[in-house]
């Protein structure tokens, strides 16, 4: 494994002045924000698949300061009942998929969408229960007509080209938990897999570790992204929460730097879970901690997780048996 982080919390900075930041913290993979929710700041596909000369100078760049390139981050909703929206996040996707076979990557991130909960309905909807059972029905309209048919297809043209998209098991999305992440692999193709986020998934009551024993070889890539669960507003109103992020005495859980959520011993048990999957790509930090700076919880969350992250592939021998 190593220590990477997602470069969009600086995407006002040219990343040629954020380099040698991160190389003084230990950093050696990046994560670059190709398009959608994560923006171009960094790099813009549209721009690099055009100039054979921007790609070489881009990588060039990253080799000087011993980078390389974990993955390329496009999140956004190609199944939106927003056709304008969905067209986009589907080109985006696409450009991002041949981008990264120009540029050796083998990975992209993104979400997997949601939905309308019916033909011509205008806003996604994120089903949570069964009943009534217009809800029901609404998951199978998603996952039949819309979800699994999209995905199908891009399998096969992320497949073509190499290179696997690694959804982001996200609430308010259909791929939110393990569950869904090895249903939509199983219908639409290996090609999709998961990038797993525990701070999307503790909330929800996830053990970590082993969803990602079970998720075994769907695990494409890991975001080192902590929550904090509020016990006492949790315990008041349960987990479902749809207060501003930035209304952290209120809410049941917040994002938060690597350390200030989970605890040590659940980090190594993460780790750990990753080894035994026979993971050894990146740890990819994701700063979206609202109570700090993001130098300071960036800092914070590479010295909690350097003690901790297994480097090596394996013992050099087992003596003892």
């Amino acid at each position: 494994m190593e220590l990477g982080f997602l470069t969009v919390p600086f995407k006002e900075t040219p990343l040629k002045e954020v380099l040698p930041y991160l190389k003084s913290l230990g950093i050696t993979a990046l994560e670059l924000g190709a398009g959608g929710y994560p923006g171009t700041g960094h790099i813009d596909p549209a721009k690099l698949l055009e100039s054979e000369g921007e790609r070489k100078a881009l990588l060039a760049m990253l080799s000087e300061y011993g980078m390389s390139i974990s993955a390329l981050a496009c999140h956004g909703n190609p199944v939106s009942p927003d056709k304008a929206f969905a067209k986009e996040s589907d080109e985006t996707l696409k450009n991002t998929i041949l981008l990264a076979e120009k540029l050796s990557v083998k990975t992209v991130i993104t979400f997997s969408g949601c939905p309308a909960g019916a033909p011509g309905d205008k806003t996604p909807c994120w089903v949570t229960c069964p009943w009534p059972d217009e809800y029901a029905e609404a998951l199978k309209y998603q996952w039949n007509e819309v979800l699994i048919p999209y995905w199908k297809s891009m399998n096969a043209f992320a497949a073509a080209h190499g290179v696997r998209v690694a959804l982001e098991m996200h609430p308010g999305f259909c791929v939110y938990n393990t569950e869904t992440m090895l249903k939509l692999r199983e219908a639409a193709g290996e090609n999709i897999g998961a990038n797993v986020d525990p701070s999307h998934l503790v909330w929800q009551g996830i053990d970590v570790p082993l969803a990602i024993r079970t998720l075994g070889p769907a695990v494409f890539h890991f975001h080192a992204k902590d929550t904090k669960i509020d016990v006492h507003n949790t315990a008041v109103n349960g987990v479902l929460d749809t207060k501003h992020y930035g209304n952290e005495i209120a809410r049941s859980w917040v994002f938060r730097s690597c350390g200030y959520g989970m605890t040590r011993e659940k980090w190594t048990e993460i780790f750990s879970a990753l080894k035994l999957i026979g993971y050894d790509g990146a740890i990819s930090i994701e700063h979206e901690d609202s109570v700090m700076e993001t130098k300071e919880g960036l800092e914070k969350a590479v010295k909690f997780l350097s003690d901790l992250i297994i480097y090596k592939e394996k013992p050099n021998s087992m003596w003892w048996a």
